[in-house]
């Protein structure tokens, strides 16, 4: 068992650095460094090429194709070792399933030539997977039982849901190139509610920059989908500052609550941050980083309030 746990937190480790590097690529505009896939240009290993830029994205488009496929054999490792422990096997063959899904989703973004639908859908399988991993690692330990937490299970649900929707919206703005589509604070384009057109800002079935009839994406479209992102940033600071401060009023989980309103504090700075800015890439994928550590944290919370325990490490 203690080898099982020691696997469980070795793999969940790489499916962050996976989750934080997918991000790096896609926002260092290496999402097709590798026009192929699995291969780079028929090569396990890009090769020289004279331009240095193009052969750079195939360098780290490869680099995170490879530790995404690392992660793969990791979790088929969790899997037979939950079916010959018989712990928590139905979880570990669902993440089984996830990845060959996630996988699929990874090989659809290349050969579909970065559609935002399936660019969004691999972001969100992706801390999918983070999530599901995390609560086995929770699943495997012992903690003492507190019913008390359990009065926080409403607030951290929902908490949770928000946040999803907003990863969601993050990776639609991300997906789609809109990241800059308000250039200003606290307003939009001088505004606070510019023109925009929301009918082709999330019409889900086409292609990257184009409306679903392949004219091109106005900026009213790329204005709508990021001052979406942005209001709603404003609903997770309530939700989930909510859901702290009703976690830290009981004490078996008020620890993870500070842990969960220092996250979000950091987050949102960093959005805000990435504006004032212009997007530097440090700071962009900080803020996927973010996004993936607030999941995590909020994954803690409901886990031990679902479960009615108290965490102790």
């Amino acid at each position: 068992m203690r080898a099982y746990r020691a696997l469980l937190l070795a793999t969940l480790g790489l499916a962050f650095v996976v989750v934080v590097v997918g991000a790096y690529v896609r926002l260092s505009d290496a999402g097709l460094g590798c026009p192929d896939w699995p291969l780079c240009y028929g090569h396990p290993i890009p090769e020289a090429a004279s331009d240095a830029s193009a052969h750079g994205k195939a360098w780290k488009e490869m680099g995170h194709r490879y530790l995404a496929g690392s992660l793969g054999i990791l979790i088929l490792g969790i899997a037979v070792a939950s079916w010959r422990l018989r712990a928590h096997a139905g979880l570990a063959s669902a993440l089984v399933a996830l990845v060959v899904f996630q996988a699929t989703l990874g090989k659809w973004t290349v050969t579909m030539l970065l559609k935002p639908a399936i660019v969004t859908a691999h972001l969100l399988g992706g801390m999918a997977t983070l999530a599901v991993l995390l609560w086995l690692v929770l699943s495997a330990r012992e903690f003492q039982p507190a019913p008390e937490a359990r009065r926080a299970r409403l607030a951290a649900g929902l908490a949770l849901a928000v946040v999803l929707t907003q990863i969601a919206l993050g990776g639609w703005v991300s997906a789609n190139y809109a990241a800059l589509a308000c250039p200003d604070l606290p307003g939009c384009l001088g505004q606070a509610l510019p023109p925009m057109d929301f009918g082709n800002a999330f019409h889900v079935v086409r292609d990257l920059g184009r409306t679903s009839e392949g004219a091109l994406l106005s900026i009213e479209a790329l204005t709508a989908i990021h001052w979406t992102h942005r209001m709603f940033s404003l609903v997770v600071l309530m939700t989930v500052g909510f859901a702290a401060f009703r976690a830290w009023q009981i004490s078996a989980l008020a620890p993870l609550a500070a842990v969960v309103a220092a996250i979000l504090a950091i987050q949102f700075l960093l959005g805000l941050a990435n504006v004032m800015f212009g997007l530097p890439l440090p700071l962009a994928a900080a803020h996927n980083a973010g996004a993936a550590l607030l999941l995590s944290s909020l994954v803690v919370i409901n886990f031990f309030s679902f479960r009615g325990l108290r965490p102790s490490w």
